[in-house]
């Protein structure tokens, strides 16, 4: 079996809001076999720039679109074409877009093997720690700490045993955070989790002052406070808190995971899938696990997303819960041919070949940009 083509599509809505909010447009990638076998896969990152790093010609070796590097290839040897990818995109690669667009590629030619040999992911990652996932409701905060709870309280009616929420309006003053931190405690109760997701935009000073503020409120973790890079912050902030620090959304290799664990010290690394891919993630997921850390998916996209985080967390002993978005996109919430579903606060691990995810034609037709 060979790969003839690796096409990226981009779906995108009508209208873009000006908000920290990744449900609004999504990367896919079509990865199709001379067997007539077709793997998917999803990009999570800004699209157009990952889309050129796919459909770039060769420049020279060190240099390569991974289009052109993958023709031609068996795409059953993933581990394999990880290596050929990274290597051959050494001068303009190596983090950031160029791995998340080879993340996306990973997971289709997981999503290829898993249906070549009529396994689900997981077996082929070694098996399966659970069958079933705890499941998040994931939201961005609403524009008052009213609007807010009515979101929790949503979570709570149609199932959910826990909801965070993150990014802007929060974090501006201590005062308004603890009136939004007050009203979603009063519309969980006691026996239902909440994290919080600060958004980038603290320093450590108030990050350690915010956290001592809201330990009334009995945070599952708090995540992201702090600006990725700031790694010597992060270590003083996890030497100074009582709440789990959680972080990693924007790390996409096992070597940003490595600085993250050893020099920030966070106790909960969020591994998106469609960042780092199912190859890399597994070394990341060990890796945690070998330093006592525990390890969350990040995703704020589609059921594609679902799909491989689930595969994943099923398969590593350190998970600790499954990140769904909630959003209403029209992208996150009808891409799937068969939407993911939670019941009683879990989601089933897929039993079918592949990832167990197949795309609605009707939802890329809708909001393709471009010609597929």
């Amino acid at each position: 079996m060979r790969i003839t083509d690796v096409q990226a599509l981009y779906l995108r809505l009508p209208e873009i809001k000006a908000r920290t909010d990744s449900s609004q447009d999504a990367l896919l990638v079509r990865v199709e076999t001379d067997a007539g076998i077709t793997g998917w896969g999803e990009v999570d990152g800004c699209p157009w720039v990952t889309k050129a790093v796919i459909d770039a010609p060769m420049s020279h070796s060190l240099v390569t679109g991974l289009r052109a590097l993958l023709l031609g290839e068996d795409p059953l040897d993933a581990a394999r074409l990880w290596s050929k990818m990274y290597e051959s995109t050494l001068y303009y690669g190596r983090e950031g877009a160029v791995i998340q667009a080879m993340a996306g590629i990973d997971l289709a030619l997981w999503d290829i093997k898993g249906k070549a040999l009529d396994m689900p992911v997981w077996k082929l990652l070694g098996g399966r720690y659970r069958d079933k996932l705890r499941v998040y409701s994931s939201n961005m905060f609403q524009f008052t700490p009213e609007e807010t709870a009515d979101r929790v309280r949503i979570a709570k009616d149609t199932g959910f045993t826990a909801a965070k929420f993150g990014w802007e309006p929060f974090g501006q003053d201590p005062k308004t955070d603890c009136g939004y931190l007050d009203a979603m405690r009063k519309a969980a109760g006691d026996d239902f989790d909440l994290m919080l997701d600060v958004g980038l935009i603290w320093d450590a000073t108030t990050t350690i002052q915010r956290a001592h503020l809201f330990e009334p409120y009995n945070l599952a973790w708090i995540e992201e406070p702090l600006h990725p890079d700031d790694l010597a912050g992060y270590r003083r902030v996890a030497d100074h808190i009582t709440q789990r620090l959680a972080a990693g959304e924007e790390e996409c290799t096992l070597r940003g995971f490595r600085r993250l664990i050893d020099e920030g010290g966070v106790g909960l690394v969020q591994v998106d899938l469609t960042r780092c891919g199912l190859t890399q993630a597994m070394r990341i997921a060990d890796y945690a696990a070998q330093r006592g850390v525990m390890v969350a998916n990040h995703n704020f996209t589609t059921d594609l997303n679902t799909a491989a985080s689930l595969h994943f967390l099923a398969s590593i002993p350190n998970a600790l819960i499954l990140e769904y978005c909630v959003e209403p996109s029209e992208i996150s919430r009808n891409l799937a041919k068969e939407p993911f579903h939670m019941q009683d606060g879990y989601m089933t691990v897929p039993d079918g070949p592949g990832l167990g995810f197949e795309p609605n034609a009707e939802t890329i037709e809708k909001f393709l940009v471009g010609q597929i």
